[in-house]
């Protein structure tokens, strides 16, 4: 099943199921509650699927990439946080900042919570999942080790923007079986297995319940592998998960 968000002519928000085209609206992200007639999607201005409590983003998750680096494969979820307004969504403009320098795409699959879960085992934490969505986690290397003694996860990561979700939250999917690919200006440019994941997402969100409490809503970016690149103004930039969709932005320079 998937579910979206979008914005109708008189900018009404709306949640709902999406099928054949069509988007039937629901009381909220999850509810069985119908609230009104069928909307075409081509009627509607998709958003992000969710406006997470939390949005978080894991560090060397991918087994390609830590060999790649030379880092042994963590215990235990090395993640930073996204602000709110880094929140986009499909067939958003992305701003890159002067100040941001140097920033790279990185195509990851995003986990959302369903449930309120604290101290959650492993193998309870599949019933707290949601689904899954395409994630986009633009990142400001230049920002990030600015300063050689407090490298700055938070503040690379959380320009306006920087954090595109969409284009829907897909409930019945195999996480093993998914391919994260990210296209550039429709030329692939990154691609690889969500199996590769050193961490599972269940083991993710059962170790992040150890450390928190997760929310309905909150989000966690499973980290990305191999194949990040930079990106530049005017560029369109797609993360591909066949099974989810496709969430696509264009890259825009700064107004100021």
């Amino acid at each position: 099943m998937k579910w979206a968000r979008g914005i109708k002519g008189d900018g009404t928000e709306v949640t709902g199921v999406v099928a054949d085209e069509m988007l039937q609206p629901r009381a909220s992200l999850g509810s069985a509650s119908v609230t009104g007639d069928a909307i075409p999607l081509a009627d509607l201005s998709l958003v992000a699927p969710v406006k997470p409590g939390k949005f978080l983003g894991l560090w060397n998750n991918y087994k390609a990439a830590a060999e790649k680096g030379g880092m042994e494969h963590p215990t235990h979820p090395l993640y930073f946080f996204k602000s709110d307004t880094a929140l986009s969504g499909p067939g958003a403009e992305v701003a890159l900042p002067a100040a941001a320098g140097r920033v790279v795409f990185e195509g990851e699959l995003g986990i959302v919570i369903g449930k309120t879960c604290k101290n959650v085992t492993p193998e309870d934490a599949k019933d707290v999942i949601f689904g899954y969505t395409c994630i986009n986690d633009f990142t400001s290397l230049d920002v990030l080790n600015a300063d050689p003694s407090f490298p700055q996860w938070t503040r690379a990561k959380s320009f306006d923007g920087f954090g595109v979700v969409g284009p829907v939250i897909e409930t019945e999917v195999d996480w093993r079986a998914l391919t994260i690919k990210v296209l550039v200006n429709e030329r692939e440019r990154q691609s690889y297995p969500a199996a590769d994941m050193i961490l599972s997402p269940q083991q993710i969100v059962s170790c992040l319940s150890q450390d928190m409490t997760l929310n309905p809503g909150d989000l966690i970016a499973c980290g990305t592998s191999v194949g990040a690149r930079p990106v530049k103004p005017g560029m369109v930039v797609d993360v591909v998960i066949d099974g989810i969709g496709n969430v696509g932005v264009t890259m825009v320079a700064s107004p100021d």
